[in-house]
């Protein structure tokens, strides 16, 4: 689908993935869904902040490639702004892509096919290790005997 480059068109593309991965079988708050939803939210983000172009719109993919395995691909037309090396864990900004390459099965940037631009994509597949970091809430601090003043 092609979407606005803007914040709301990022936003809507991001719902997009999430509401068709539901409908495919995985619901919202299953760990597949939530890692390709948030790897959809970074890679429309640098769309819209890197790649825009006034009056040009993103384009965006979701692809199924094996029975539980996504491709999500976001295509802007600013082929000379190209991803770069992930921000170091102590960088104040840019972590964007140190996300994509953490959640992801694999990502990379390949020139766009029919004009000028470039595609980022990125796979995602259900693995037993994927947890989505929702869980039970801890258990409250136990009181202890000894009180402080």
């Amino acid at each position: 689908m092609r979407f606005t480059s803007t914040p709301r068109g990022a936003r809507l593309a991001r719902r997009l993935v999430s509401h068709r991965l539901d409908a495919w079988g995985h619901p919202y708050t299953s760990p597949l869904n939530e890692t390709l939803t948030l790897i959809t939210a970074e890679l429309t983000a640098n769309a819209v902040h890197h790649g825009h172009v006034p009056g040009r719109d993103f384009h965006l993919s979701l692809t199924r490639t094996a029975p539980s395995t996504y491709r999500i691909a976001v295509t802007d037309t600013r082929g000379e702004r190209l991803p770069h090396k992930p921000a170091a864990p102590d960088d104040e900004s840019g972590r964007g892509l140190l996300l994509v390459a953490a959640l992801a099965d694999d990502w990379g940037c390949t020139p766009r096919s029919d004009g000028p631009g470039k595609t980022v994509w990125a796979t995602a597949g259900a693995r037993p290790d994927r947890v989505t970091g929702r869980g039970p809430a801890p258990a409250p601090p136990r009181p202890s005997a000894k009180m402080d003043p």
